[in-house]
């Protein structure tokens, strides 16, 4: 990794579009995942004798996809902390 360079616009904008990357694909998931975690225990009272199991999918679902974005969240900022290391 080289240290950022954050002196002109151009700099920063690449720098940010470099971190926006970071876990970009468990962000996503995740918020696919808390997505139909959340139509899924909607729809559950409209699915008949299947409504327990699909509710429960669905709070699986939102777990899952939580856990996935928390996740991202983590691995931003440990590169942003590595990041800002090389700095000092």
């Amino acid at each position: 990794m080289t240290e950022p360079a954050l002196q002109n616009d151009a700099e920063l904008a690449r720098y940010r579009t470099e971190v926006r990357a970071i876990g970009r694909s468990q962000r996503l998931a995740g918020f696919a995942l808390v997505l139909a975690g959340a139509v899924a225990v909607w729809s559950s009272g409209y699915v008949g004798a299947a409504g327990p199991t699909v509710q429960w999918g669905g709070y699986a679902a939102l777990v899952a996809g939580w856990v996935l974005m928390l996740v991202a969240i983590f691995l931003r900022t440990r590169y942003v902390r590595r990041r800002m290391r090389e700095l000092g």
